[in-house]
This record gives structure tokens, C-alpha cells and sequence, in this order.
């Protein structure tokens, strides 16, 4: 089942000594080096003494961690989306554009998560948009339409995954999906309860701050684990979020991977006299909301996001350091929107946003007063903007699009599209002592988006075509 790009990957690792129990796969969806520019150009000049006629810019932490770039094209397209890239980076095979878990031909091929799973390892998704969402649901579901977003959470859990596996830990939004459609928040066409079913399958089950606080940073939980904190639709953008009550504010993506990690860790971790090593873990952690702002052309919400994929990645980093028996990769999907940085940009007035353009637009069209050109100039105050032509902003048909183009043309960003691009992502990579070493010359220079899982595969000394071959057995199943 192996492509000759996939053999000829292997052969190149062959002399690989890398052997961790766990593995950490970061995916900052839609996210190109342009994000991490203004990213480091942003806490030079916000946070330090930096200006553009000084630009006294030294390096942010993920800056140690580059190892290569990868090309994210489809099996149908130069410019891939989210469910064919979200394949080839969970299978290692390309796919067309909006199919999830199998090839062009319909057949389902196997992920290195279900592998991890098969292999007795525990396994967690953790992301920012509904968890069925097409990265998540890459790793963990297959589909011939990535839109069919009820079946995908159905085999998350595992009340129709066709090998009857569930994912150990479950962290995002989109509760509504696993309500039975006698719910009035749910999202479904029929009556399966996947709430219901994954208490009785034994999974913790959380959809708010309070119950997610008390878990104590993954302390006082055993797997498998739910959590939805969302119910129709995607966590709040990071600059948003930091805006909610701090009563009901949103786990952070930073909050989500430290809670999994302790919890995963604990789950596999061998205590006692007479205890029995076990298999480690594997997850993944989507940073999903930047791809989503870069759609928007959203430079605030955009720069937020990406500051948080970055903590993310310290985080990790220093996990790593702490457990050296874990290894981590982060490559993106693919970019989105075309971001570009031209002549006298300064990404100084992204500062002055407390909101995202979504948000702010939400609440325009909440209005119902009688000072609507005021309210609208409210809003652009929220968003860095205090010199709008408020009364055309109130009756503006795209007031969110609006307001990013006037913070663009304050900070000189640019976007050369709304939808995603095919440039090459950046990978990183880190891991502790010698294993750094090996990590490093394995991923070092240019690598099609295929060939990463099948070096995890090796890595953990899973094996994806088993997984595949029984998939295969009996495809009925697939829709």
C-alpha cells in the first residue's frame, strides 16, 4: 500500500535511533512563516523598544525549533484543503479536497492515531474548532464528505467507528453534534444521544469552566475524557476569549494540552512495586482558529491565535525537557489567506483590538437601539479603530470585512486571498538529548506532507496498514 514517495521516505530513516513512548503532533492550521514574522515583530514592538525605524527584533522561543519545510498539495488540487491535508498528515496518503480518512478510490486508509489505539497506547484530540472539524476528524474518522459532521463525532467516541475505537481524550467545541436531535442545542438529524452513549462507554463528560477547573490540570480524572466547551460551533478566537467572565471563560488551548498531557501521562505512566510498563501516548493539538481569522483577513485575531500556538509550543517544549521519553512535530495543513508583510507595514496598531471582526459583527447585528452609528464606532473603538466613518459603518452590508480592511490599512498588513494557498509550510521538531539529534537530521530539509506520519509510525513501531487492511474488510459502513 506504500507509495514510492513513502518507501523512498523510510529507506532515508532507516538509520533512525529514535524510539520515544509518546508522541506530540501540533498542527497550527492555515499558519505560514509570514504568522511567525509578525508574531516576533509584534512582541519586539509591543512588548519591548522596538520600532520600524529600529527594528531591534531578536528571536521568540519556537524560533530554535524549525527542521525543514513540507509541500501540502491534494491528490485533486495545487491548493489542498483541510480534510485532504488533515489525511496525508494522519495517514500518509493524499486524498482529493473535502474527503476525510480514505483515498480518491473511496477506500479507507488507516491513521497513525487509530494505530496508536490498535497498538494499546492512549490517544487525544485537542483543538480550538468543533472537534469533528476536518483535522480532527483526519486523525480519528473516515468520510467520503467532510461535511458530515454527525457521523464523524459518532466514530470519535466510538459508537460506529467500524473497529469500535474512541479517542481517550476529546477536547474542543461543537457539543450540539453529540445531542439527540429532542434536544433543542443539538445539531443532529436523528436521535442518537453520543452524549449519553460515552457516559455509558465511561468517559468524563464536561461542557463548562467550573467542571473543567475542577479537574485540577488533568489531577482528578482517569480516561477517557470528553470535553466540549461549545455547543454549535468553534471555541472563541484567543482574543476573545481573554474578553469572557472569568467564571464562564473558555479553556485555552495552552489549559486544554496541559490538562491532557498530565491526564495521558498519568494513564501510562508505571507506579508501584509491581507495576507493568504500558504503552505510551499519542495526540494531537490543532491551533484551528488561526486558519479561521486568515479566512477573515483578521490581523488581530490572526496574531492572537498564533501567540497562543506558540505558548502551545513552549509548553511542550518544556514537557518535553520534563519527560524525555516524548518527541514533538508541528507543521501546518497548508496557509490561508496570503499573508503577506510589504514596505512600512507595523503591526504596532493590532494592539489596540480587544475583539475579532466575527464578534464584533455579532454584536452589530444584535443591535437594536437607536443610535447605530454610535454603537458602530463603539465597536471600531473595540477593534483598534477610532477614526471610522461610523455612520457608513452601521449601514454596511459587511461591517466585519470592513473593519479588517481599515485595521489592515493601519497596519500594512496584506492578503492576497480568502481562501488558502500553496506555499510550504514550515516543520519543527524538538526533542531532549541525543533523540534531538536524530529528530533533527531525519527531518531536515523538504518533505511531502505524506511522509510524516509513516516516520511516526516508525518512530512508535506502529503499523497504519494494518489498520487499513482492516478498515477493508468490510467498507459497508462508509457514508
Amino acid at each position: 500500500m506504500r507509495s514510492t514517495i513513502i518507501t523512498a521516505a523510510l529507506a532515508q530513516a532507516a538509520t533512525a535511533a529514535i524510539q520515544p513512548r509518546n508522541f506530540i503532533y501540533i498542527i497550527p492550521d492555515g499558519m505560514a512563516p509570514a504568522s511567525q514574522t509578525l508574531a516576533r515583530a509584534y512582541e519586539a514592538m509591543v512588548d519591548g523598544e522596538a520600532t520600524p525605524q529600529q527594528p531591534l527584533i531578536g528571536a521568540i522561543p519556537i524560533d530554535q525549533l524549525p527542521v525543514g519545510n513540507v509541500r501540502s498539495h491534494s491528490a485533486n488540487n495545487l491548493v489542498t484543503d483541510s480534510a485532504a491535508a488533515g489525511t496525508a498528515l494522519a495517514a500518509g496518503f493524499k486524498t482529493n479536497n473535502g474527503m476525510i480518512g480514505i483515498t480518491p478510490a473511496e477506500e479507507p486508509v488507516g491513521t497513525v492515531l487509530e494505530a496508536a489505539k490498535m497498538a494499546g497506547m492512549k490517544t487525544g484530540l485537542v483543538v480550538t474548532s468543533t472537534i469533528n472539524h476536518a483535522t480532527p476528524a483526519a486523525f480519528s474518522a473516515h468520510t467520503i464528505n467532510r461535511n458530515g459532521l454527525a457521523f464523524i463525532s459518532e466514530q470519535q467516541v466510538g459508537y460506529s467507528h467500524p473497529l469500535n475505537q474512541s479517542v481517550d481524550v476529546l477536547l474542543g467545541g461543537g457539543a450540539c453534534y453529540f445531542k439527540p436531535s429532542s434536544d433543542p442545542d443539538s445539531c443532529r438529524e436523528d436521535d442518537i444521544d453520543l452524549i449519553r452513549h460515552a457516559e455509558l462507554s465511561g468517559y468524563y463528560v464536561t461542557q463548562d469552566r467550573q467542571s473543567f477547573t475542577a479537574l485540577q490540570q488533568g489531577q482528578n480524572i482517569s480516561l477517557p475524557y470528553l470535553g466540549l466547551f461549545s455547543s454549535d460551533s468553534d471555541l472563541a478566537y484567543e482574543i476573545d476569549r481573554q474578553q469572557q467572565p472569568e467564571a464562564d471563560r473558555e479553556p485555552s488551548l495552552t489549559e486544554m494540552t496541559e490538562l491532557a498531557l498530565q491526564a495521558l501521562t498519568r494513564e501510562t505512566t508505571c507506579t508501584g512495586l509491581n507495576c507493568t510498563a504500558t504503552p505510551g501516548y499519542f495526540i494531537m493539538i490543532e491551533a484551528s482558529r488561526i486558519d479561521h481569522s486568515s479566512h477573515a483577513h483578521d490581523g488581530a485575531a490572526h496574531l492572537h491565535d498564533v501567540l497562543e500556538y506558540n505558548r502551545v509550543v513552549d509548553l511542550v517544549k518544556s514537557w518535553i525537557d520534563e519527560h524525555p521519553d516524548t518527541v514533538m512535530m508541528s507543521v501546518a495543513d497548508h496557509e490561508t489567506g496570503g499573508l503577506t508583510l510589504p514596505s512600512r507595514w507595523d503591526p504596532r496598531p493590532l494592539a489596540g483590538a480587544n475583539h475579532s471582526v466575527d464578534y464584533l459583527q455579532s454584536a452589530m447585528e444584535a443591535y437594536t437601539g437607536d443610535s447605530a452609528a454610535d454603537y458602530a464606532a463603539d465597536l471600531a473603538q473595540a477593534y483598534g479603530i477610532s477614526n471610522a466613518d461610523s455612520a457608513a459603518l452601521a449601514q454596511s452590508e459587511s461591517f466585519a470585512q470592513d473593519l479588517a480592511d481599515l485595521l489592515n490599512a493601519q497596519s500594512g498588513l496584506a492578503w492576497s486571498t480568502g481562501g488558502h494557498t500553496g506555499v510550504d509550510v514550515t516543520l519543527y521538531a524538538y526533542a531532549a538529548g541525543e533523540m534531538r539529534d536524530e529528530l533533527v537530521r531525519d527531518l531536515a530539509g523538504s518533505h511531502d506532507n505524506v511522509e510524516l506520519p509513516r516516520l511516526v509510525e516508525k518512530y512508535l513501531k506502529l503499523d497504519m496498514d494494518k489498520v487499513t487492511r482492516r478498515l477493508r474488510e468490510d467498507v459497508s459502513w462508509l457514508q
